[in-house]
Order: structure tokens, then C-alpha cells, then sequence
């Protein structure tokens, strides 16, 4: 009963600049899902909001991902951009064995780092989930630019690790988002891999 008050007491006070962050969040999202450039402009407007967000509430890996979200969104939105035929720039791809061992060490050497920052130059009291809910999102971002169907998996244990991190913050809307991220997240996949399945099967292919 105590944690629906709390997710309550949090929705309704929410701030305005949050409420658009998250709002913008979604948006963003439900583009990716569609493989529609228009998810990169939309996440800069979320990410640019989370970056001072994150700051005030002191969770500060978070902060930096947002950055990096910020940069990786330009490069994405240069990647996706169609080429002079109209054909798009990239197709989903699957990650291959090398690749994984890459983005595995990639996740790694990111959540160690941040860990190591964390407890050594702030003052964050959770410097292991933020941390490691940070890296995630690095790797998922990383794939994403590149259009690797395997960049929903990494959302998916970064929402799971965002859940709690931002709801004990109490940043109890920006937690919800990302239980929405979650969910739209799996279909994410589900779309991607069906998309990437369809194009295997093309004869243009």
C-alpha cells in the first residue's frame, strides 16, 4: 500500500520539465520501434532535460549517459539518414560472435570505469546500480547508431535497472517511464527481428 502512495504522491508531483522529458521519452521510442529517423531528434529533446535532471538528483553516471545519448544521436541520426536514392542508410543486422565479445567488453570496461568514478570523486549512494544501469544504456545506444537488432536487449536490462534506481530518487514519473520503456522495449524487438527476417527473405536482399 505504502509503494502505490509513494508512486502516487510522486505522479503528482511531478514538474512540468519532467513530464515533457518523459513525454519526449516515449515518443522517441515508439520511433525507434517504427525504425523512423524522427527517434533521434525527439530522444536529444529527452535528453538534453535528463542531463539536468539526473545532476539535481545526484545520480550522475546518469548524467554523463545523457550526454553521451545527446552525441550519439547526432551520429545515429547522420547513419540513418537515406542515402540519394531514398534507400535507407543502414538495415538491421544481427551481431555476430566477434561483435558480441566486442560489445560484452565494450559494457565491461563502461560499467568499471563509472563504478570507479562514482565511489571515488561523488557523493552517489548508488554507485553500482547507477553505474551499471549507465553502461547498459551505453552498449544499447552504441548498437542502436549501427542498427543492431541486439540494442533492444541492453534497453530492456537498462530499464529494468532505471526502474528502481530512479524511483528510490524519487523521480517516481521518470521511474514509470522507463517501466514503459520496458514494454515498448520488448516489442521493439519483436518488430525488429520480424523486420530483419522479412528482409533476409527479400529477393533485393
Amino acid at each position: 500500500m505504502n509503494l502505490w502512495q509513494a508512486l502516487l504522491d510522486g505522479l503528482l508531483n511531478t514538474s512540468w520539465l519532467e513530464f515533457t522529458a518523459v513525454t519526449f521519452g516515449i515518443i522517441s521510442v515508439l520511433f525507434s520501434r517504427m525504425e523512423n529517423i524522427w527517434v533521434y531528434p525527439t530522444g536529444i529533446v529527452n535528453t538534453s532535460i535528463f542531463i539536468y535532471l539526473s545532476v539535481v538528483a545526484g545520480l550522475y553516471a546518469e548524467a554523463g549517459v545523457n550526454v553521451y545519448y545527446t552525441v550519439m544521436s547526432i551520429i545515429g541520426w547522420v547513419l540513418w539518414s537515406k542515402k540519394s536514392d531514398g534507400s535507407p542508410g543502414l538495415q538491421i543486422t544481427r551481431s555476430g560472435s566477434d561483435e558480441w565479445r566486442k560489445t560484452l567488453v565494450f559494457f565491461a570496461l563502461c560499467w568499471g570505469v563509472l563504478y570507479g568514478i562514482l565511489t571515488k570523486f561523488t557523493d552517489s549512494t548508488v554507485p553500482l546500480a547507477d553505474a551499471f544501469a549507465s553502461a547498459s544504456a551505453y552498449t544499447a545506444m552504441w548498437l542502436m547508431a549501427r542498427k543492431k537488432l541486439e540494442n533492444w536487449l541492453w534497453w530492456i536490462a537498462t530499464n529494468i535497472a532505471s526502474i528502481p534506481l530512479y524511483f528510490v530518487k524519487g523521480l517516481v514519473f521518470t521511474s514509470f517511464q522507463y517501466l514503459v520503456f520496458l514494454m515498448l522495449a520488448f516489442l521493439g524487438y519483436l518488430e525488429w527481428r520480424k523486420r530483419l527476417n522479412a528482409n533476409n527473405l527479400s529477393p533485393n536482399s
